[in-house]
């Protein structure tokens, strides 16, 4: 890889994909320059003289003006970088992407009786309360002392959360909402859903609310109320077994991609997370959307700084106006707890080359590469259109992946520099964008974005692991048994 990389013709910054000490002389688009400072990975340098008030260009958008004039090689970062925010303008150019040449267009899922697409045949145990969780382990163990290969299930969920009682108005309506998004899952082959019987989150309000959304499948959904029954471990086996039984045929069979749903995340990133990880997964999802498939994207606080480009990206006016909706509904949502949403980055985040909130929020739309944003959900709500999708999410990776999951997205991305071991309750493909880490953390990490973004088929080498998920191979999360759930909590706890 060379030592700077421009990411878009049009960009009048490059970025160091090493630590460059300065007067290092550097080949970069057929010329060569002198480096003037010491640029640490990840960060900008100046391709050309550029006086003060240029617009610098990255992604070929601009990211904010300069505060002075810089000659070529300098380092470009918040010292000498403002954001352009005060108009509300992003200079939009349009990005195009060379798309792998791939003859893959199906993947092997799991049809539904509702029509929907499963990449896995889980069996998911959701609580209808908190305190209730302890008792999913001991149902488990027992089930899985019949079944040590967990049956007619690839994985077996629990989807352990903290709420469900002592919560009130929206609230409590958010969380009985998320858990039934689960319920409704095409990954789940079965559901057992476990209620206490006193908590708010009653049994029969779960049941009111998955009917109104789909449907209860009989064959494939039991309910149980711990309090309602002498033996709840008893009750319980009886209905995993019934649930067993019922998934026993389930099939693979052709699926075209554009079924395929997949959730896009950016977690802790590090110099090399725009240059590695990121540019392999946009690149992936650009493929997917061209097939008319769906990628889906959260964390409005940090997209708020591309507002304007996500607007110019929508396919109408109504979708515009949904744009807007959201932002607003999340700027109000910070008001009310006497915040700003619209931050600089943070100290870390200038480290690793991001200096503007423009900058931040173009780093993490374009993971979701070149297609029109077609639709953007409140939280909760299911995918119902291809191409980019926005969800109403705050930035929090852990909210965020359950948020996408409940979309109905069959799996997650993640682009990470330092790691991370949570995973939602779908298969979570972690990309790392350093080789250290996809070694260091291989019960973590299952793509080592570095080393496959040296390679003149990085992006279809990401393409094919992605479709080989699709197809059941497991992530790292699935073979350690790492899954997860957590919601978005909104109010007072009573």
């Amino acid at each position: 890889m060379e030592k700077l990389l421009i990411l878009n013709p049009n960009d009048n910054v490059a970025l160091a994909t090493v630590d460059i000490p300065a007067q290092t002389i550097v080949k970069v688009n057929n010329k060569k320059i002198t480096v003037q400072d010491d640029i640490p990975v990840g960060n900008k340098v100046a391709l050309n003289d550029l006086q003060k008030d240029a617009n610098i260009i990255k992604f070929g958008q601009s990211i904010g003006l300069l505060t002075a004039n810089v000659a070529t090689g300098a380092l470009i970062n918040k010292q000498n970088l403002v954001t352009n925010q005060s108009d509300n303008v992003v200079n939009n150019v349009e990005i195009k992407v060379d798309l792998p040449d791939i003859d893959r267009k199906t993947f092997m899922g799991y049809r539904r009786k509702n029509g929907k697409v499963g990449i896995r045949n889980d069996l998911y145990i959701v609580p209808t309360v908190g305190c209730i969780t302890p008792l999913m382990d001991v149902m488990v163990q027992q089930f899985k002392a019949k079944h040590p290969d967990n049956g007619s299930f690839d994985n077996i969920i629990l989807l352990k959360h903290p709420y469900g009682c002592s919560q009130l108005g929206d609230d409590f309506e958010q969380t009985r909402h998320i858990l039934c998004d689960a319920v409704l899952h095409p990954n789940a082959g079965g559901v057992l859903v476990f209620g206490l019987g006193c908590e708010n989150n009653q049994m029969d309000g779960m049941k009111a609310e998955i009917e109104q959304m789909k449907g209860i499948d009989k064959d494939r959904m039991k309910f149980l109320v711990a309090q309602e029954v002498k033996d709840e471990f008893a009750n319980a086996q009886q209905m995993l077994e019934e649930l067993n039984e019922a998934a026993a045929n389930d099939k693979r069979t052709p699926v075209p991609l554009s079924e395929l749903k997949v959730g896009l995340q950016s977690v802790r990133p590090d110099g090399l997370s725009t240059i590695t990880a990121d540019r392999l997964i946009a690149d992936a999802a650009s493929y997917l959307t061209a097939n008319n498939g769906t990628v889906a994207l959260t964390g409005i606080p940090v997209l708020s700084g591309a507002e304007q480009e996500i607007v110019k990206r929508t396919p109408d006016n109504d979708t515009a106006a949904k744009v807007m909706t959201i932002f607003d509904n999340f700027k109000q949502y910070y008001e009310h707890f006497d915040s700003a949403m619209h931050k600089v980055p943070s100290a870390v985040e200038d480290k690793i080359g991001i200096s503007t909130a423009e900058e931040r929020a173009l780093t993490l739309l374009r993971l979701a590469g070149n297609g029109e944003v077609n639709d953007v959900l409140p939280y909760g709500h299911k995918l119902t259109k291809s191409g980019i999708n926005i969800i109403e999410s705050p930035n929090n990776d852990l909210i965020n992946s359950s948020a996408e999951a409940s979309a109905d997205c069959q799996m997650v991305i993640v682009s990470t520099g330092k790691g991370t071991p949570y995973s939602t309750y779908v298969p979570t493909i972690k990309v790392a964008s350093n080789s250290a880490l996809a070694e260091k953390k291989k019960r973590w990490i299952d793509f080592d974005g570095e080393k496959v973004a040296q390679s003149l088929h990085g992006s279809e080498e990401l393409i094919n692991f992605i479709l080989d998920v699709a197809n059941g191979e497991k992530t790292s999360n699935e073979k350690s048994g790492l899954h997860g759930l957590a919601i978005f909590k909104i109010g007072v706890t009573e």
